[in-house]
Protein backbone atom coordinates (compact mmCIF):
# COMPACT_ATOMS: atom_id res chain seq x y z
CA UNK A 1 0.00 0.00 0.00
CA UNK A 2 0.98 3.25 -0.82
CA UNK A 3 2.60 5.57 2.22
CA UNK A 4 0.26 8.69 0.89
CA UNK A 5 -2.50 6.49 0.89
CA UNK A 6 -5.99 7.69 2.20
CA UNK A 7 -8.00 4.42 1.07
CA UNK A 8 -6.72 1.22 0.26
CA UNK A 9 -9.36 -1.70 -0.60
CA UNK A 10 -8.21 -5.72 -1.13
CA UNK A 11 -10.10 -7.80 -2.65
CA UNK A 12 -13.40 -6.90 -2.31
CA UNK A 13 -16.15 -9.56 -2.14
CA UNK A 14 -20.28 -8.49 -2.36
CA UNK A 15 -23.32 -10.61 -3.49
CA UNK A 16 -26.61 -9.91 -3.17
CA UNK A 17 -29.56 -12.63 -3.69
CA UNK A 18 -27.43 -15.14 -5.12
CA UNK A 19 -26.01 -12.08 -7.56
CA UNK A 20 -22.26 -11.81 -7.26
CA UNK A 21 -21.59 -7.73 -7.26
CA UNK A 22 -17.88 -7.83 -6.20
CA UNK A 23 -15.52 -10.89 -6.70
CA UNK A 24 -12.62 -9.64 -5.73
CA UNK A 25 -12.01 -5.84 -6.60
CA UNK A 26 -9.43 -3.63 -4.98
CA UNK A 27 -8.97 -0.19 -5.30
CA UNK A 28 -6.19 2.64 -3.67
CA UNK A 29 -6.56 6.49 -3.31
CA UNK A 30 -4.13 8.62 -2.87
CA UNK A 31 -4.00 12.56 -1.43
CA UNK A 32 -4.23 15.15 -4.19
CA UNK A 33 -5.15 12.95 -6.83
CA UNK A 34 -8.36 12.55 -8.68
CA UNK A 35 -8.90 8.42 -9.30
CA UNK A 36 -11.36 7.55 -11.57
CA UNK A 37 -13.39 4.29 -11.68
CA UNK A 38 -15.09 3.09 -14.69
CA UNK A 39 -16.82 -0.36 -15.79
CA UNK A 40 -19.91 -1.47 -17.63
CA UNK A 41 -23.23 -0.38 -15.65
CA UNK A 42 -23.52 -4.13 -13.30
CA UNK A 43 -19.38 -3.67 -12.80
CA UNK A 44 -19.44 -3.35 -9.41
CA UNK A 45 -18.99 0.11 -9.01
CA UNK A 46 -21.45 1.56 -7.42
CA UNK A 47 -21.23 -1.62 -5.11
CA UNK A 48 -17.94 -0.59 -4.41
CA UNK A 49 -17.94 3.06 -3.50
CA UNK A 50 -21.23 2.18 -1.31
CA UNK A 51 -18.65 0.12 0.62
CA UNK A 52 -16.24 2.52 1.19
CA UNK A 53 -18.79 5.14 1.83
CA UNK A 54 -20.32 2.37 4.92
CA UNK A 55 -23.55 2.46 3.23
CA UNK A 56 -22.92 -1.45 2.47
CA UNK A 57 -21.16 -3.99 4.23
CA UNK A 58 -18.54 -6.14 2.24
CA UNK A 59 -18.60 -10.30 2.88
CA UNK A 60 -15.01 -10.33 2.45
CA UNK A 61 -11.67 -8.21 1.92
CA UNK A 62 -9.64 -5.35 3.74
CA UNK A 63 -10.27 -1.79 3.63
CA UNK A 64 -8.25 0.88 5.76
CA UNK A 65 -9.58 4.55 5.79
CA UNK A 66 -6.71 6.98 6.50
CA UNK A 67 -3.96 4.57 7.90
CA UNK A 68 -7.15 2.54 10.17
CA UNK A 69 -7.87 -0.76 9.03
CA UNK A 70 -12.01 -0.87 8.99
CA UNK A 71 -13.77 -4.32 10.19
CA UNK A 72 -17.32 -3.10 9.94
CA UNK A 73 -17.90 0.17 8.59
CA UNK A 74 -20.87 2.89 8.60
CA UNK A 75 -21.81 5.89 7.26
CA UNK A 76 -20.91 7.46 10.78
CA UNK A 77 -18.14 5.76 10.81
CA UNK A 78 -16.76 6.48 7.13
CA UNK A 79 -17.66 10.07 8.16
CA UNK A 80 -15.92 10.14 11.10
CA UNK A 81 -12.66 9.71 9.01
CA UNK A 82 -13.12 11.80 6.43
CA UNK A 83 -15.59 10.19 4.11
CA UNK A 84 -17.99 12.05 1.89
CA UNK A 85 -19.98 10.40 -0.87
CA UNK A 86 -22.47 12.30 -3.24
CA UNK A 87 -24.12 9.98 -5.08
CA UNK A 88 -25.83 10.18 -8.98
CA UNK A 89 -29.53 10.82 -7.18
CA UNK A 90 -29.18 13.48 -5.08
CA UNK A 91 -31.12 12.66 -1.81
CA UNK A 92 -31.99 16.13 -0.52
CA UNK A 93 -34.81 16.67 1.71
CA UNK A 94 -37.83 17.88 -0.96
CA UNK A 95 -39.67 20.28 1.67
CA UNK A 96 -36.53 21.96 2.78
CA UNK A 97 -34.66 25.26 1.53
CA UNK A 98 -31.57 24.77 -0.23
CA UNK A 99 -29.72 26.23 2.82
CA UNK A 100 -31.72 23.86 5.30
CA UNK A 101 -30.43 21.28 2.93
CA UNK A 102 -26.79 22.59 3.09
CA UNK A 103 -27.04 22.91 6.39
CA UNK A 104 -27.33 19.15 7.09
CA UNK A 105 -24.54 17.16 8.42
CA UNK A 106 -22.73 20.44 8.69
CA UNK A 107 -23.95 22.22 11.54
CA UNK A 108 -23.61 20.54 15.10
CA UNK A 109 -26.51 18.50 16.52
CA UNK A 110 -28.20 19.57 19.47
CA UNK A 111 -32.01 19.34 20.84
CA UNK A 112 -31.90 22.48 22.28
CA UNK A 113 -29.19 24.38 20.27
CA UNK A 114 -30.34 27.79 18.98
CA UNK A 115 -29.74 27.92 15.06
CA UNK A 116 -28.28 31.33 13.80
CA UNK A 117 -30.36 31.69 10.84
CA UNK A 118 -28.21 34.71 8.94
CA UNK A 119 -25.43 32.69 9.22
CA UNK A 120 -27.08 29.46 7.80
CA UNK A 121 -27.84 31.74 5.03
CA UNK A 122 -24.41 33.55 4.82
CA UNK A 123 -22.53 29.41 4.98
CA UNK A 124 -24.86 28.23 1.92
CA UNK A 125 -23.88 31.09 -0.21
CA UNK A 126 -20.94 31.06 0.15
CA UNK A 127 -20.41 27.31 -0.63
CA UNK A 128 -22.85 27.77 -3.42
CA UNK A 129 -20.31 29.92 -4.71
CA UNK A 130 -17.38 27.60 -4.04
CA UNK A 131 -19.09 25.39 -6.86
CA UNK A 132 -19.89 27.96 -9.06
CA UNK A 133 -24.00 27.52 -8.18
CA UNK A 134 -26.65 30.42 -8.88
CA UNK A 135 -29.63 29.48 -7.25
CA UNK A 136 -32.02 30.87 -4.80
CA UNK A 137 -30.79 29.72 -0.88
CA UNK A 138 -34.06 29.68 -0.20
CA UNK A 139 -35.80 27.71 -3.00
CA UNK A 140 -37.33 24.13 -1.76
CA UNK A 141 -35.08 21.49 -3.04
CA UNK A 142 -37.69 20.03 -4.00
CA UNK A 143 -38.56 22.47 -6.92
CA UNK A 144 -35.06 22.46 -8.26
CA UNK A 145 -33.83 21.26 -11.59
CA UNK A 146 -31.76 17.86 -11.51
CA UNK A 147 -28.35 19.71 -12.50
CA UNK A 148 -29.09 22.13 -9.58
CA UNK A 149 -29.83 19.16 -6.91
CA UNK A 150 -26.78 17.77 -7.77
CA UNK A 151 -24.76 21.41 -7.31
CA UNK A 152 -26.22 21.53 -3.71
CA UNK A 153 -25.27 17.99 -2.84
CA UNK A 154 -21.67 19.24 -3.86
CA UNK A 155 -21.93 22.66 -2.19
CA UNK A 156 -22.75 20.51 0.94
CA UNK A 157 -19.54 17.84 0.73
CA UNK A 158 -17.37 20.60 -0.11
CA UNK A 159 -18.57 22.48 3.34
CA UNK A 160 -17.72 19.38 5.03
CA UNK A 161 -14.30 19.55 4.51
CA UNK A 162 -14.11 15.49 3.35
CA UNK A 163 -10.47 14.22 2.86
CA UNK A 164 -12.05 11.38 0.68
CA UNK A 165 -14.80 12.53 -1.45
CA UNK A 166 -16.54 10.46 -3.87
CA UNK A 167 -18.63 12.06 -6.64
CA UNK A 168 -20.89 9.15 -8.71
CA UNK A 169 -21.51 10.70 -12.28
CA UNK A 170 -21.33 14.11 -10.94
CA UNK A 171 -21.69 15.70 -14.09
CA UNK A 172 -24.11 14.32 -15.55
CA UNK A 173 -26.79 17.01 -15.77
CA UNK A 174 -24.59 19.73 -15.75
CA UNK A 175 -24.28 21.99 -18.79
CA UNK A 176 -20.61 22.61 -19.71
CA UNK A 177 -20.16 25.63 -17.80
CA UNK A 178 -21.31 24.57 -14.79
CA UNK A 179 -19.27 21.31 -15.45
CA UNK A 180 -15.84 23.54 -15.23
CA UNK A 181 -16.68 24.87 -12.78
CA UNK A 182 -17.03 21.63 -10.73
CA UNK A 183 -13.56 20.50 -12.31
CA UNK A 184 -12.26 23.67 -10.50
CA UNK A 185 -13.43 23.06 -7.49
CA UNK A 186 -11.73 19.44 -7.89
CA UNK A 187 -8.58 21.12 -8.52
CA UNK A 188 -9.08 23.08 -5.55
CA UNK A 189 -9.76 20.36 -3.32
CA UNK A 190 -7.24 17.87 -4.38
CA UNK A 191 -4.65 20.64 -3.99
CA UNK A 192 -6.05 21.14 -0.16
CA UNK A 193 -4.99 17.77 0.36
CA UNK A 194 -8.15 15.76 -0.49
CA UNK A 195 -8.47 12.54 -2.56
CA UNK A 196 -11.26 12.30 -4.97
CA UNK A 197 -13.15 8.65 -6.21
CA UNK A 198 -14.46 9.78 -9.89
CA UNK A 199 -17.44 7.48 -11.19
CA UNK A 200 -18.17 8.35 -15.16
CA UNK A 201 -19.71 7.37 -17.92
CA UNK A 202 -18.13 10.22 -20.10
CA UNK A 203 -14.56 9.04 -20.70
CA UNK A 204 -13.95 11.90 -22.70
CA UNK A 205 -13.70 14.05 -19.35
CA UNK A 206 -11.37 11.88 -17.63
CA UNK A 207 -8.27 12.99 -19.89
CA UNK A 208 -9.54 16.51 -18.45
CA UNK A 209 -9.60 15.69 -14.85
CA UNK A 210 -8.55 12.03 -13.73
CA UNK A 211 -4.72 11.59 -12.08
CA UNK A 212 -5.02 7.67 -12.61
CA UNK A 213 -8.03 5.04 -13.66
CA UNK A 214 -9.00 1.80 -12.40
CA UNK A 215 -11.09 -0.30 -14.57
CA UNK A 216 -13.87 -2.73 -13.05
CA UNK A 217 -15.27 -5.87 -15.11
CA UNK A 218 -17.81 -8.34 -13.88
CA UNK A 219 -17.25 -7.47 -10.12
CA UNK A 220 -13.51 -7.62 -10.36
CA UNK A 221 -10.49 -5.09 -10.75
CA UNK A 222 -9.22 -5.48 -14.38
CA UNK A 223 -6.42 -2.79 -14.18
CA UNK A 224 -4.93 0.41 -13.10
CA UNK A 225 -3.18 3.06 -15.43
CA UNK A 226 -1.70 6.67 -15.19
CA UNK A 227 -4.72 8.45 -17.22
CA UNK A 228 -1.91 9.70 -18.94
CA UNK A 229 -1.00 6.53 -20.49
CA UNK A 230 -4.33 5.06 -21.99
CA UNK A 231 -6.43 6.38 -24.94
CA UNK A 232 -10.34 6.67 -25.58
CA UNK A 233 -10.31 3.30 -27.45
CA UNK A 234 -7.96 1.64 -24.81
CA UNK A 235 -10.48 2.06 -22.04
CA UNK A 236 -13.57 0.87 -24.00
CA UNK A 237 -11.41 -2.38 -24.68
CA UNK A 238 -10.88 -2.75 -21.14
CA UNK A 239 -14.02 -2.15 -20.29
CA UNK A 240 -16.44 -4.28 -22.14
CA UNK A 241 -13.41 -6.84 -22.61
CA UNK A 242 -14.03 -6.50 -26.57
CA UNK A 243 -13.37 -4.53 -29.55
CA UNK A 244 -16.32 -1.61 -29.82
CA UNK A 245 -16.93 -0.56 -33.33
CA UNK A 246 -19.43 2.02 -33.22
CA UNK A 247 -20.86 3.80 -29.83
CA UNK A 248 -23.07 5.22 -32.51
CA UNK A 249 -24.30 2.36 -34.86
CA UNK A 250 -26.79 4.72 -37.00
CA UNK A 251 -28.35 3.63 -39.54
CA UNK A 252 -29.66 5.34 -42.62
CA UNK A 253 -33.36 3.98 -43.34
CA UNK A 254 -35.89 5.30 -45.72
CA UNK A 255 -38.10 8.01 -43.77
CA UNK A 256 -42.41 7.77 -43.89
CA UNK A 257 -44.96 9.97 -43.90
CA UNK A 258 -45.22 12.96 -41.05
CA UNK A 259 -46.46 11.30 -37.74
CA UNK A 260 -45.95 14.30 -35.32
CA UNK A 261 -46.32 17.87 -35.84
CA UNK A 262 -46.21 20.76 -33.61
CA UNK A 263 -47.93 24.00 -34.82
CA UNK A 264 -47.03 27.04 -32.40
CA UNK A 265 -47.28 25.12 -29.83
CA UNK A 266 -47.75 27.40 -26.18
CA UNK A 267 -47.89 26.00 -22.67
CA UNK A 268 -47.43 29.20 -20.01
CA UNK A 269 -47.40 26.51 -17.30
CA UNK A 270 -44.29 24.74 -18.62
CA UNK A 271 -43.12 28.60 -20.29
CA UNK A 272 -43.20 26.60 -23.69
CA UNK A 273 -43.40 29.25 -26.24
CA UNK A 274 -44.75 28.95 -29.87
CA UNK A 275 -42.72 25.74 -30.63
CA UNK A 276 -43.12 24.17 -34.11
CA UNK A 277 -41.51 20.95 -35.57
CA UNK A 278 -42.60 18.12 -37.36
CA UNK A 279 -41.61 14.36 -36.39
CA UNK A 280 -41.67 11.20 -39.10
CA UNK A 281 -41.74 7.78 -39.21
CA UNK A 282 -38.20 6.06 -39.28
CA UNK A 283 -36.72 9.32 -38.11
CA UNK A 284 -34.57 10.57 -34.61
CA UNK A 285 -35.32 14.05 -34.44
CA UNK A 286 -32.37 15.43 -32.23
CA UNK A 287 -33.54 17.64 -29.74
CA UNK A 288 -30.45 20.00 -28.57
CA UNK A 289 -30.00 23.27 -26.25
CA UNK A 290 -28.82 24.91 -23.02
CA UNK A 291 -30.15 23.86 -19.67
CA UNK A 292 -33.34 25.47 -19.26
CA UNK A 293 -33.78 26.01 -22.61
CA UNK A 294 -37.26 24.43 -22.31
CA UNK A 295 -36.33 20.78 -23.32
CA UNK A 296 -37.85 18.44 -21.24
CA UNK A 297 -41.02 20.61 -20.55
CA UNK A 298 -41.45 20.79 -24.46
CA UNK A 299 -41.60 16.90 -23.94
CA UNK A 300 -44.07 17.07 -20.94
CA UNK A 301 -46.37 19.34 -23.09
CA UNK A 302 -46.76 16.85 -25.62
CA UNK A 303 -47.12 13.72 -23.25
CA UNK A 304 -49.93 15.75 -21.41
CA UNK A 305 -48.24 16.16 -18.41
CA UNK A 306 -49.09 20.26 -18.47
CA UNK A 307 -51.33 20.54 -21.54
CA UNK A 308 -51.38 23.59 -23.91
CA UNK A 309 -52.56 26.51 -24.15
CA UNK A 310 -52.92 27.41 -27.65
CA UNK A 311 -51.56 25.79 -30.72
CA UNK A 312 -51.89 22.37 -31.95
CA UNK A 313 -50.81 18.69 -31.82
CA UNK A 314 -51.59 16.84 -35.19
CA UNK A 315 -51.18 12.74 -35.43
CA UNK A 316 -50.84 11.49 -38.82
CA UNK A 317 -52.18 14.87 -40.08
CA UNK A 318 -55.46 14.86 -37.70
CA UNK A 319 -55.38 17.37 -34.78
CA UNK A 320 -55.75 15.71 -30.93
CA UNK A 321 -56.07 17.48 -27.65
CA UNK A 322 -54.00 15.63 -25.47
CA UNK A 323 -54.76 17.14 -21.88
CA UNK A 324 -52.84 13.67 -19.84
CA UNK A 325 -50.57 11.00 -20.08
CA UNK A 326 -53.91 8.48 -20.22
CA UNK A 327 -54.50 10.52 -23.54
CA UNK A 328 -50.91 10.10 -24.62
CA UNK A 329 -50.75 6.50 -24.49
CA UNK A 330 -53.73 5.92 -26.25
CA UNK A 331 -52.49 8.00 -28.92
CA UNK A 332 -49.30 6.14 -29.38
CA UNK A 333 -46.80 8.39 -27.49
CA UNK A 334 -44.40 6.97 -24.99
CA UNK A 335 -42.30 9.10 -22.99
CA UNK A 336 -38.71 7.88 -20.92
CA UNK A 337 -38.47 10.67 -18.80
CA UNK A 338 -34.87 12.29 -17.53
CA UNK A 339 -35.01 11.28 -13.79
CA UNK A 340 -35.29 7.29 -13.90
CA UNK A 341 -35.62 7.30 -10.15
CA UNK A 342 -37.90 9.59 -9.43
CA UNK A 343 -40.22 9.63 -12.95
CA UNK A 344 -39.23 6.34 -14.91
CA UNK A 345 -39.30 3.70 -12.52
CA UNK A 346 -40.87 2.04 -9.15
CA UNK A 347 -38.12 1.44 -7.20
CA UNK A 348 -40.14 -0.88 -4.22
CA UNK A 349 -41.97 -3.13 -7.90
CA UNK A 350 -40.55 -5.98 -9.18
CA UNK A 351 -39.04 -5.65 -12.43
CA UNK A 352 -42.15 -7.48 -13.95
CA UNK A 353 -44.38 -4.98 -12.55
CA UNK A 354 -42.01 -1.78 -14.08
CA UNK A 355 -41.90 -3.42 -17.59
CA UNK A 356 -46.38 -4.33 -18.41
CA UNK A 357 -47.00 -1.05 -15.79
CA UNK A 358 -48.06 1.35 -18.70
CA UNK A 359 -49.78 -1.38 -20.55
CA UNK A 360 -52.27 -2.84 -17.63
CA UNK A 361 -55.08 -2.15 -19.72
CA UNK A 362 -53.87 -5.39 -22.13
CA UNK A 363 -52.66 -7.48 -19.28
CA UNK A 364 -56.53 -7.09 -17.59
CA UNK A 365 -60.10 -8.10 -18.07
CA UNK A 366 -63.09 -7.72 -16.11
CA UNK A 367 -60.52 -6.34 -13.47
CA UNK A 368 -58.67 -9.66 -13.44
CA UNK A 369 -54.71 -9.58 -13.92
CA UNK A 370 -53.22 -11.67 -16.59
CA UNK A 371 -49.96 -12.67 -14.59
CA UNK A 372 -48.74 -15.45 -16.99
CA UNK A 373 -48.33 -13.24 -19.44
CA UNK A 374 -47.18 -10.03 -17.57
CA UNK A 375 -44.43 -12.98 -16.80
CA UNK A 376 -43.69 -13.61 -20.56
CA UNK A 377 -43.50 -9.93 -21.61
CA UNK A 378 -41.57 -9.34 -19.04
CA UNK A 379 -38.94 -12.14 -19.29
CA UNK A 380 -39.21 -11.01 -23.54
CA UNK A 381 -37.73 -7.55 -23.04
CA UNK A 382 -35.45 -8.84 -20.04
CA UNK A 383 -33.43 -11.00 -22.62
CA UNK A 384 -34.05 -8.51 -25.76
CA UNK A 385 -32.33 -5.74 -23.20
CA UNK A 386 -29.45 -8.64 -21.63
CA UNK A 387 -30.89 -6.76 -18.33
CA UNK A 388 -28.72 -8.05 -15.39
CA UNK A 389 -31.33 -9.05 -12.46
CA UNK A 390 -31.38 -12.15 -10.34
CA UNK A 391 -34.84 -12.96 -11.16
CA UNK A 392 -37.96 -10.49 -13.11
CA UNK A 393 -39.42 -10.64 -9.52
CA UNK A 394 -36.68 -8.60 -7.85
CA UNK A 395 -37.19 -5.12 -6.69
CA UNK A 396 -36.03 -2.36 -9.44
CA UNK A 397 -34.05 -0.99 -6.87
CA UNK A 398 -31.38 -3.57 -6.53
CA UNK A 399 -30.64 -3.41 -9.99
CA UNK A 400 -27.49 -1.22 -11.17
CA UNK A 401 -28.58 2.31 -12.72
CA UNK A 402 -27.98 1.15 -16.50
CA UNK A 403 -30.26 -2.09 -15.77
CA UNK A 404 -33.25 0.27 -14.38
CA UNK A 405 -32.86 2.39 -17.44
CA UNK A 406 -33.24 -0.23 -19.36
CA UNK A 407 -36.75 -1.19 -17.19
CA UNK A 408 -37.64 2.05 -17.86
CA UNK A 409 -37.25 1.86 -21.67
CA UNK A 410 -38.75 -1.17 -21.90
CA UNK A 411 -42.13 -0.90 -20.33
CA UNK A 412 -42.89 2.17 -22.70
CA UNK A 413 -41.69 0.04 -25.67
CA UNK A 414 -44.35 -2.83 -24.39
CA UNK A 415 -46.97 -0.18 -25.52
CA UNK A 416 -46.56 -0.48 -28.94
CA UNK A 417 -45.97 3.53 -29.29
CA UNK A 418 -45.75 4.71 -32.60
CA UNK A 419 -43.47 8.40 -31.16
CA UNK A 420 -41.21 7.49 -28.89
CA UNK A 421 -39.89 10.91 -26.48
CA UNK A 422 -36.54 9.64 -25.40
CA UNK A 423 -35.15 12.36 -22.47
CA UNK A 424 -31.28 11.70 -21.65
CA UNK A 425 -31.82 8.16 -22.62
CA UNK A 426 -28.20 7.43 -22.05
CA UNK A 427 -27.39 9.38 -19.07
CA UNK A 428 -25.49 7.84 -16.56
CA UNK A 429 -24.77 4.97 -18.93
CA UNK A 430 -21.78 2.97 -19.82
CA UNK A 431 -20.32 2.79 -23.04
CA UNK A 432 -21.61 -0.77 -24.00
CA UNK A 433 -25.16 -0.29 -22.84
CA UNK A 434 -24.85 3.13 -24.69
CA UNK A 435 -24.24 1.16 -28.08
CA UNK A 436 -26.53 -1.18 -27.41
CA UNK A 437 -29.46 1.44 -26.73
CA UNK A 438 -28.56 3.44 -29.60
CA UNK A 439 -28.47 0.27 -31.50
CA UNK A 440 -32.11 -0.32 -30.56
CA UNK A 441 -33.01 3.21 -31.43
CA UNK A 442 -31.53 2.66 -34.77
CA UNK A 443 -34.11 -0.82 -34.62
CA UNK A 444 -37.41 1.21 -33.54
CA UNK A 445 -36.39 3.80 -36.27
CA UNK A 446 -36.43 0.87 -39.45
CA UNK A 447 -39.32 -0.63 -37.79
CA UNK A 448 -41.22 2.99 -38.52
CA UNK A 449 -41.27 4.55 -35.19
CA UNK A 450 -40.59 8.16 -34.80
CA UNK A 451 -38.42 8.85 -32.36
CA UNK A 452 -37.56 12.35 -30.62
CA UNK A 453 -34.44 12.52 -28.38
CA UNK A 454 -33.56 14.78 -26.03
CA UNK A 455 -29.27 15.08 -25.07
CA UNK A 456 -27.28 17.18 -23.78
CA UNK A 457 -24.50 15.18 -25.35
CA UNK A 458 -23.58 17.01 -28.65
CA UNK A 459 -21.81 13.46 -29.95
CA UNK A 460 -25.11 11.98 -29.25
CA UNK A 461 -26.91 13.80 -30.77
CA UNK A 462 -24.33 14.53 -33.94
CA UNK A 463 -24.03 10.83 -34.21
CA UNK A 464 -28.08 9.47 -33.90
CA UNK A 465 -29.66 12.56 -35.02
CA UNK A 466 -31.12 12.67 -38.99
CA UNK A 467 -31.90 16.56 -38.12
CA UNK A 468 -31.46 18.06 -35.14
CA UNK A 469 -33.63 20.95 -33.56
CA UNK A 470 -31.92 23.60 -31.40
CA UNK A 471 -33.97 24.58 -28.51
CA UNK A 472 -33.60 28.58 -27.27
CA UNK A 473 -36.02 30.66 -24.86
CA UNK A 474 -38.10 28.00 -24.67
CA UNK A 475 -38.96 27.84 -28.64
CA UNK A 476 -37.08 26.38 -31.43
CA UNK A 477 -34.30 28.55 -32.61
CA UNK A 478 -33.05 26.72 -35.60
CA UNK A 479 -33.34 22.94 -37.06
CA UNK A 480 -30.20 21.48 -39.13
CA UNK A 481 -29.47 18.35 -40.93
CA UNK A 482 -27.32 15.66 -40.45
CA UNK A 483 -24.84 16.88 -43.28
CA UNK A 484 -25.05 19.91 -42.28
CA UNK A 485 -24.78 19.74 -38.58
CA UNK A 486 -22.01 20.43 -36.28
CA UNK A 487 -21.08 20.97 -32.46
CA UNK A 488 -20.34 24.37 -33.70
CA UNK A 489 -23.13 25.09 -35.24
CA UNK A 490 -25.54 23.83 -32.83
CA UNK A 491 -23.98 25.76 -29.99
CA UNK A 492 -24.44 29.08 -32.21
CA UNK A 493 -28.15 28.40 -32.29
CA UNK A 494 -28.13 27.64 -28.92
CA UNK A 495 -26.55 31.23 -27.85
CA UNK A 496 -29.10 32.57 -30.39
CA UNK A 497 -25.86 33.38 -32.69
CA UNK A 498 -26.93 33.07 -36.48
CA UNK A 499 -24.01 31.95 -39.08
Amino acid sequence: MNDSALLHAFNITKSYSGVQALKGASFELRAGEVHALIGENGAGKSTLIKIVAGAAQADGGEITLNGRSIAHNSPRLAKSLGVAAIYQQPALFPDLTVAENIALGLEPAGLWRRIDWSERRRRAAELLGLVGARMDIDAYAGDLTMPQQQLVEIARAAGAEAKILIMDEPTASLAEEDAQNLFRVIRRLCAQGAGIIYVSHRLEELAVIADRVTVLRDGCTIETKLMAEVNFGELIQLMVGRELSAVFPKRTVELGGVVLELRRLVCRAAGVSGVSLSLRAGEILGLAGLVGAGRTELAGTIFGLTPPDSGEILLRGMPVRITSPAQAIACGIAYLPEDRLRHGVIPAMPVSANITLASLARLSRFGSMDFRREREIAVDYARRFAIRTPAIFARVSTLSGGNQQKVALSRWLATKPSVLILDEPTQGIDVGAKSEIHALMCDLAAQGAAILMISSELPEILGMSDRIAVMRGRTIGGTLNRSEATQAKILALALGHRN
